[in-house]
């Protein structure tokens, strides 16, 4: 890790930056604070969020509740992963002072409804005594899995408890999230045990991820550095999400490829000269691009590990009103031209054994949207797309995945309407905005040695959206 430059994990606040949020602004400022109290104007808590690469050693000095199950078996491989990021955990006595900073519950021995009084036992008096900014893990049987009916039931149960629960926490920017494990999986969990009771899921909660054993594991999972030796593309990266993703891998130790059109060419270079990557100005949706791309990578890098199809556009009219060249454009753009891509660097295996793909899908994808009848369409195909690809390269030891950001502050979000803004930014249980950044903090974990156990899926960044819940 790039240990000197990351924050205390509960303890520092957020990296400076602008404050976007008006309503945040309000509540901060002695001047206006009792007036935005006296209209009971949201005050959304301030974030934690990490400005460096992964800790060897994130839970040291963490106060750490684990709560092992009756029958479960994923407690010992919670542990080792807990140890192992130099934390232990410790019981949280009644009347004790302090308050726990992250909570992991070892529900796999969930298999009745009585079974799920568990959920009530363990955090019902912890409700109260978990820290802002804490983080809850909990871990439990895939319905899949499941041997009987009322095994598969609680499984749903506790997914439905996980979601609640994160809306509960939410406005203390707790993130809650489930990860299903079978048991052929647990040894897989130390990656998302230590991403999900990080400080880099500041604004992915309410989430379920499946951890499998579809991928062999890679020769090393290492704690820093984890990308150092790999070869990274980031597509449409001269900005905004892009942008946070090439700089997050570059601190990690990844060379880095950043590609973006040639009217971006200006930020690109800017980007790459601040983070030390590699510009190409192509465009993605050009018949050349994917022969020319795997010419470059493998001519000038020997190949890449890791693919970031964030570049995309959007369109938007009702179906009514819009053009068929503005329906062609975006799905030939967020679609056609990332398969095309992917076509040529797996078919002459530039993308190597053991890499990953993570490609931007988006809230739009999953729940639809007025006037994106085209962007869902093109996004609602990559969720498809993933899953889909994720058995075959799973042989290769590659793994394939999805984001879907909610509402991320960029200048796009800045020139909406005041009104749209400010319910945008509220529907979701952070009652805020995330950052480009909190969508890159999930995307370079996907694209880890640590995060094998995982592909096929599509995660949400959105700090627990209302919208497609």
């Amino acid at each position: 890790m790039l240990a000197s430059h990351a924050r205390s994990f509960f303890t520092a606040g957020p990296p400076k930056a602008p404050m976007t949020d008006l309503f945040a602004r309000l509540h901060r400022h002695p001047l206006s604070r009792p007036f935005a109290r006296a209209l009971g104007l949201p005050d959304p808590v301030e974030l934690l969020r990490a400005d460096g690469g992964y800790d060897a050693q994130p839970f040291a000095g963490k106060r750490i509740v684990l709560i092992a199950g009756h029958a479960g078996y994923a407690s010992a491989a919670i542990a080792t992963a807990i140890e192992a990021g130099g934390g232990r955990h410790q019981p949280l006595l009644d009347g004790a002072d302090g308050k726990a900073n992250i909570v992991v519950l070892d529900a796999t021995g969930c298999r009745t409804p009585a079974d799920l009084q568990l959920l009530y036992d363990a955090f019902h008096p912890l409700a109260r005594r978990i820290a802002t900014n804490g983080r809850v893990l909990i871990v439990a049987t895939p319905p899949a899995a499941a041997d009987t009916a009322l095994a598969a039931a609680s499984a749903w149960g506790i997914e439905g408890f996980a979601r609640s629960l994160g809306k509960e926490l939410g406005r203390k920017g707790i993130t809650v999230n489930l990860a299903q494990a079978a048991q052929d999986a647990v040894e897989r969990l130390a990656g998302p045990v230590r991403f999900f009771c990080g400080p880099q899921t500041t604004y992915v909660s309410g989430q379920v991820v499946h951890v499998t054993a579809q991928v062999p594991a890679p020769a090393a999972l290492p704690a820093s550095q984890v990308l150092a030796g790999k070869v990274a593309l980031v597509t449409g990266s001269a900005r905004g999400i892009g942008m946070a993703t090439a700089e997050r891998l570059a601190q990690e130790g990844a060379t880095v490829v950043c590609l973006d059109v040639a009217a971006a060419s200006q930020q690109l270079h800017e980007t790459c000269r601040r983070i030390g990557a590699t510009a190409l100005v192509m465009d993605i949706a050009a018949p050349e691009t994917p022969a020319a791309l795997l010419r470059e990578l493998r001519e000038k890098f020997g190949g890449v590990d890791i693919v970031v199809h964030n570049a995309g556009i959007t369109r938007d009219r009702t179906l009514a009103n819009m053009p068929e060249r503005d329906w062609q454009l975006v799905l030939d753009i967020n679609l056609a031209a990332i398969a095309a891509i992917d076509e040529a660097l797996l078919g002459a295996q530039v993308l190597r054994d053991f890499g990953r793909i993570v490609c931007l899908s988006s809230i739009s994808g999953i729940a639809g949207n007025v006037g994106q009848a085209n962007y869902a369409t093109s996004k609602a195909a990559l969720i498809g797309y993933v899953a889909a690809r994720a058995p075959e390269l799973a042989r290769r030891g590659i793994a394939i995945n999805a984001v879907a950001p909610g509402f991320i502050e960029t200048p796009m979000t800045e020139a909406m309407p005041f009104a749209t803004r400010e319910i945008g930014r509220r529907l979701n249980a952070l009652k805020q905005g995330g950052r480009p950044r909190d969508a890159a903090e999930l995307i370079a974990f996907l694209a880890t040695p640590g995060a094998y156990g995982i592909t096929g899926q599509t995660i949400r960044v959105c700090g627990q959206g209302l919208i497609g819940a």
